[in-house]
């Protein structure tokens, strides 16, 4: 099963996506965007900058768990990882982000 892209409106009506593996699993999540557009502008940006690996930020929270973010080429964060209890589990997160967002058919849930 393929991956996709979910936008959708959180509690303080911003869009937003999410992208899940083919599993179901979220495997990144954005920021809020005052507008659709910017949004899906967000997603085209994770789609070709997951290509490049030294666009992920690998990190390490003080509760020894291990997460990243993705990186557009300005610098900013266009995508945020899940917390992963180890740094292979979050290898495979963001192999699974570079695998999917490419191909990933985008789910709009605000229509």
């Amino acid at each position: 099963m393929a991956g996709k892209f979910e936008v959708f409106k959180d509690k303080k009506g911003e869009t937003r996506f999410r992208l899940k593996a083919g599993n179901g699993q979220i495997i990144l999540a954005s920021e809020g965007y005052k507008r659709k557009a910017s949004c899906m502008n967000g997603i085209e940006s994770v789609r070709k900058n997951s290509q490049t690996d030294e666009r992920f930020e690998r990190k390490a929270t003080r509760a020894g768990k291990f997460r990243f973010n993705l990186r557009a080429t300005n610098g900013q964060v266009i995508g945020t990882s899940e917390s992963y209890n180890t740094e292979k589990a979050r290898e495979n997160g963001v192999a699974s982000v570079a695998k999917n967002a490419p191909d990933a058919k985008v789910v709009d849930e605000t229509a």
